[in-house]
């Protein structure tokens, strides 16, 4: 196992990395994609596919997974696929939704949205399909947003999304970033995907409604969450990597499906520098909420993994960005290559990037997830752009999926803000998900 590397003193030697060579830096990847997944052991004899070993939870494999879609994305290396794909069908639930019953302990609309996400990656960067009989990745994407759509909750705060699904897990009276951040991401990419304008009715509608409760303020920060108890009156404001990386990967998807509205443009412009938070020193990529004191928990390791894989993704869809983009992602490349100096093997990836060489002592699969990404990241030129439904994409959808056929009923309040050459709107959801009940297995 990977722990077994790491008991020995520190010399430092750290993984080789030229950005200026993409031999270089598919090498670094390619032994950052090993050094990652030694952590999973779903596909052995005995192990669940898609979880990986304590004290990581539910969420954070789905989110390894989209890491390794990227990894076969970036570079066609196939070596991971077989268990990559064994693991997204092996977690979707009776539903094919991603509403797994024996996670009930632990699912966050976050939490259910990471392998929702995954999925939506793997239709846009034509990963390969499943086989027929199995479901598909656009369909189990929707499958996510349509039972997540549903939970919308105007009871409080005017609307929003709870962090957690179930009402006797802690944080349930939250209203999180990252839940509606995550939301907003994949309806936007649906919208994009399909040309379904009812997908961007509802990115709409999530972005007006966190900006209403000062989720993203004037200077496109975007904070934690809110309270519902006290109906979002009082906002928390840590910044998070990841909660910056999905909205600014959603609007540049609305810039996009808008065909370059100026109203998006500005948005993508506004949230990329607000990222600036994030590099303080160097261009080098900080968890200033946590790393400069030494205070990172299991889930916050791998948080920077997304806000690299987002700004490199907005690259594609918004070029014009590239430039700002890469100056922040090399740079913390560099310093994330050198942070992997660690353990017996002398590659063993820190968090403390900006420490150079010198390994900051800890190691796990956020390490190595958020290594990985911002170095293979600095392959995104060369990637091929995300395709949608009429631009070459293969995966099959299904728009009913997660509802069990429910009816379509209307959205209300929400408009694309500027999408050229659109006649009207569409006036009815995709979906809504009613009724559904779940027999609770609890770990």
């Amino acid at each position: 196992m990977a722990t077994t590397l790491l008991a020995g003193g520190h010399l430092a030697q750290s993984i080789d990395l030229d950005l200026t060579s993409q031999d270089s830096i598919r090498s670094a990847t390619r032994q950052l994609a090993y050094d990652t997944m030694v952590y999973y052991n779903g596909n052995l004899t005995g192990q669940t596919p898609g979880l990986l070993p304590p004290p990581y939870y539910w969420w954070e494999t789905g989110a390894l997974m989209g890491t390794m879609i990227d990894y076969w994305y970036y570079t066609g290396d196939v070596t991971y696929n077989a268990e990559v794909t064994q693991a997204l069908l092996w977690q979707v639930g009776p539903n094919q939704d991603y509403m797994t019953p024996n996670q009930t302990k632990t699912t966050g609309n976050d939490d259910q949205a990471f392998w929702g996400v995954a999925a939506m990656s793997a239709a846009e960067q034509k990963f390969p399909d499943p086989p027929a009989k199995q479901p598909q990745w656009l369909a189990l994407a929707q499958g996510v947003f349509n039972t997540q759509a549903a939970r919308w909750d105007t009871t409080t705060c005017g609307g929003g999304l709870r962090w957690q699904v179930f009402t006797f897990n802690t944080g349930y009276n939250y209203k999180n970033a990252i839940s509606n951040g995550l939301f907003f991401n994949l309806a936007a990419r649906l919208a994009r995907y399909t040309g379904n304008d009812t997908y961007a009715q509802w990115a709409v509608k999530t972005w007006d409604w966190m900006e209403a409760v000062s989720l993203i303020d004037e200077n496109y920060y975007v904070y934690d969450g809110s309270d519902d108890t006290q109906n979002c009156s009082k906002v928390n404001k840590l910044q998070w990597t990841y909660n910056s990386g999905a909205m600014l990967l959603g609007a540049a998807n609305m810039y996009s499906y808008t065909n370059e509205s100026s109203m998006w443009q500005e948005r993508v412009s506004g949230l990329l520098n607000g990222t600036d938070v994030f590099f303080p020193a160097n261009n080098t990529m900080v968890e200033v909420a946590c790393e400069t004191v030494g205070k990172c928990d299991v889930d916050q390791h791998s948080f920077k993994a997304y806000l690299a894989r987002w700004m490199a993704a907005t690259t594609k869809l918004a070029p014009w960005t590239y430039d700002a983009v890469m100056a922040k992602l090399g740079p913390s490349a560099a310093a994330a290559a050198q942070q992997c100096s660690g353990g017996d093997n002398k590659r063993t990836c820190g968090l403390k990037w900006e420490m150079g060489d010198d390994w900051d002592g800890s190691y796990g699969v956020g390490q190595q997830m958020a290594a990985l990404e911002v170095v293979q990241s600095n392959l995104i030129q060369q990637a091929p752009g995300p395709v949608t439904n009429t631009t070459g994409g293969t995966s099959k959808g299904d728009s009913a999926a997660g509802t069990s056929g429910t009816p379509i009923l209307s959205v209300t309040g929400a408009t694309t803000g500027g999408r050229v050459g659109a006649a009207f709107l569409t006036t009815f959801i995709l979906a809504l998900f009613i009724g559904v009940t779940w027999l609770m297995v609890i770990d």
